[in-house]
């Protein structure tokens, strides 16, 4: 018999931390082989999509090239979406991959393995909302950030000429005041002022009125109280206007309408609000929640499938208290390393480990005007509030430890040269 393969679906941070564990460790060792498929090409944090999408994060510059790093790190890519899964003869089906003009450059293929993985993330949830998916942008990948990038330059654009201006002031509104609602708003108005720097718009960011709905009570409803205050502090400061405790009951076209019938007129509208899991999760014939979440043992089991695991956003995972793994980046590191321990025991025919949750604490970036969080003090309750400098520093060592675990130690402190260096010698933000 060959080597046992282990095919992990879906190359986000915690799917590509792990193919890159096992890769080094395993891979390269001919203990297992390691298959990783994505739809894309290349990989960009997640958490970064919203300075994607304001021009703030070049995307050229940062994104990691599946097929390249394969080769480096004893893993092999293939490029596809999962489409089908046959559990008794463990095969996975791919979907044709389609270039941009919809012809066929791959045709339909199967996949064998002995262990599947799945980590195929989140994706924006719209609860059927009428309009939203016609005239909102989501941010749930690179190519959504990028089409919003695009659309926002060519709305700046229409202020080029201060002759020609024939609006008092462009509008956003963003449905969602989550992580990724929130740090949008503030990457805006950053964004304004940089482009108003550079020429490309007589706007300023006095001109730019961005609206942040949110249906619960408060925004970031899921963080403590003290971040949330802090945060409405710095956001009100910037000049955005919250509706908190406002449901949106449907979306046109440059129109945002809400539950007790008020419109609010957009040049932009962003859907943030709620995530799922893709659909594609629950025909599988695995045991799902409501949202599409695959249901896992606290070993990251399928509870029908001892052969499949599941981790990230699209796993619903049980913890002691009777509630589950949030769907959050920091969980998703957890779970990787954890399943690279696990895996390795599966090959020796060890017990696996079950999966803690350990929440390490909650950061909020504001673009470059402030970063506000909490940084929790071991497995003590109590946390570290952080804000300004300090919490922003924190912020972005989160990205250098997401790049230590795909990259290793070496590279990553080239790249921190690297960035130091784009930083005097690019634009601060991407212009074309």
């Amino acid at each position: 018999m060959g080597v046992p393969r282990i095919v992990v679906v879906g190359g986000g941070a915690g799917g590509l931390e792990l193919a890159s564990r096992l890769g080094r460790r395993l891979g390269r060792r001919a203990k297992a082989e390691i298959v990783l498929v994505d739809r894309n090409l290349t990989h960009i944090w997640k958490p970064l999509l919203h300075q994607v999408a304001t021009g703030a994060l070049d995307s050229g510059l940062d994104e990691v090239s599946y097929q390249g790093h394969a080769s480096d790190n004893g893993y092999r890519f293939q490029r596809g979406t999962l489409s089908g899964l046959d559990r008794e003869k463990r095969k996975l089906t791919l979907a044709p991959v389609l270039d941009e003009h919809g012809t066929e450059v791959l045709p339909s293929r199967t996949l064998d393995y002995d262990v599947l993985v799945l980590s195929l993330g989140s994706v924006s949830n719209d609860f059927g909302t009428p309009g939203v998916a016609q005239h909102c942008h989501f941010l749930d990948s690179p190519a959504q950030a990028e089409n919003f990038r695009q659309d926002m330059l060519k709305t700046f654009l229409r202020y080029s000429d201060p002759d020609q201006q024939r609006l008092s002031r462009l509008t956003v509104g963003i449905v969602g005041a989550g992580a990724t609602g929130v740090e949008l708003a503030a990457e805006l108005y950053d964004a304004s002022r940089m482009l108003n720097s550079y020429g490309f718009t007589s706007l300023d960011s006095s001109q730019l009125e961005v609206h942040l709905v949110e249906a619960a009570t408060d925004i970031l409803p899921v963080l403590p109280e003290r971040i949330r205050k802090a945060v409405t502090v710095e956001l009100t400061k910037l000049g955005v206007e919250l509706h908190v405790g406002t449901r949106v009951t449907g979306v046109e076209k440059d129109l945002i309408i809400t539950q007790d019938g008020a419109h609010i007129e957009t040049d932009l509208c962003v859907w943030a609000a709620g995530i799922k899991a893709p659909e594609i999760l629950s025909t599988l014939g695995l045991s799902t929640e409501s949202n599409h979440r695959i249901k896992v043992y606290s070993t990251l089991q399928s509870l029908d499938d001892p052969n499949i695991f599941v981790f990230g956003d699209c796993a619903s995972c049980p913890q002691e208290d009777g509630s589950t793994v949030p769907p959050r980046a920091q969980a998703a590191h957890q779970q990787a390393l954890l399943l690279t321990r696990n895996l390795r025991a599966w090959l020796d025919g060890k017990s696996l480990k079950p999966f803690v949750y350990r929440d390490r604490g909650s950061l909020i970036s504001l673009a470059h005007f402030d970063a506000v969080g909490s940084l929790m003090r071991g497995s003590s309750a109590r946390s570290l509030f952080l804000e300004g400098h300090l919490a922003k520093f924190f912020y972005m060592s989160l990205y250098r430890m997401h790049q230590r675990a795909i990259h290793g130690t070496f590279k990553t402190a080239l790249m921190v040269i690297v960035d130091g260096l784009n930083f005097f010698l690019k634009p601060r933000m991407k212009l074309h």
